[in-house]
């Protein structure tokens, strides 16, 4: 795949390319080629990322408090988010991957997505300098950052159901994923929600997590609390 098709999507012209098929090396692939993987620039990167989209956030939402900002960045700097980021571009036609990992879907990982954006993040950084790096984290987390800053103070669903049926004291609430189907790098999940060792309702989604809100939300909808 013609990289320059990947520079186009995320605006940036490497001088070094290099730089950038380093960042595009899972640790697989490194070790049978005998090359350098992208895991010191996704060490840079995420210190990058860090800073950058809280400096983005505190410079353009003024009226957040400090614990307000924290869980905006919070949001939109977690595995799904930057994953998305790489899917757009995608990322995967690019990857450098083990023959072993690239057998098993490694390159729709969101594990492996995630690391590959950090790195293609610092990358940018050493080849271009901070204004460029900046440039494209703003670009592709202002509308994620956005919408987080419009729900910051919306409660999930498992915190909601949790304050619900512990209003009288404390109760027992448990989460116990039920169903687990699917490869590793499609997997979805079936979680079940109980109050006492009562199931309240299931839920299913992409992730453990994603399946437990879905089961907190039913709960709350079919007012079995």
């Amino acid at each position: 795949m013609d990289i320059s098709k990947l520079e186009q999507s995320i605006g940036y012209e490497f001088k070094d390319k290099q730089l950038l098929q380093t960042a595009l090396t899972h640790t697989s692939y490194a070790y049978e080629h005998h090359v350098q993987s992208y895991e010191k620039l996704e060490f840079l990167g995420d210190s990058i990322l860090e800073f950058l989209s809280s400096e983005y956030i505190y410079e353009n939402f003024p009226n957040l408090k400090e614990g307000e900002m924290t869980k905006v960045r919070a949001t939109v700097v977690c595995e799904e988010s930057l994953a998305q980021i790489a899917k757009l571009h995608n990322f995967s036609d690019f990857l450098n991957l083990g023959k072993s990992e690239k057998l098993s879907g490694g390159n729709a990982r969101n594990p492996i997505l995630e690391d590959t954006v950090e790195a293609v993040i610092a990358a940018i950084y050493k080849d271009g300098g901070i204004d460029q790096a900046r440039k494209f984290i703003v670009e592709n987390l202002k509308n994620p950052i956005e919408y987080a800053t419009k729900h910051v103070g919306v409660k999930d669903y498992k915190t909601v159901l949790q304050e619900k049926l512990q209003v009288n004291g404390d109760v027992k609430i448990e989460y116990v994923t039920i169903a687990e189907k699917g490869p590793d790098h499609d997997k979805s999940f079936e979680a079940e929600v109980r109050y006492e060792g009562r199931p309240l309702a299931r839920g299913k989604g992409k992730s453990k997590k994603a399946a437990e809100m879905q089961a907190a939300k039913k709960a709350l909808e079919e007012n079995k609390t």
